[in-house]
């Protein structure tokens, strides 16, 4: 599928010089680039800590702020 991709000048000079010297093309650059970054997430998805729940509602415990992020690591660090 063909598509436009608006990236930052530096950012494309990189991944012209590294096809280069790969001898590959940009756009199999920028493929592996997506396949890792999916399949870093995908690891990382399965390493996630359950957060503590609270036994009455089933939702979050009280001291747990869904909408702070320090409150949510907090919590996962706990």
């Amino acid at each position: 599928m063909k598509t436009t991709l608006d990236l930052r000048d530096d950012l494309l000079v990189r991944a012209k010089e590294l096809a280069a010297k790969e001898r590959t093309s940009l756009t199999k650059i920028i493929e592996k680039g997506l396949v890792l970054r999916f399949r870093r997430q995908r690891a990382f998805r399965g390493r996630l800590k359950e957060l503590p729940r609270s036994r009455r509602s089933g939702g979050l415990r009280d001291r747990i702020d869904p909408a702070s992020n320090r409150s949510l690591f907090e919590a996962a660090d706990a």
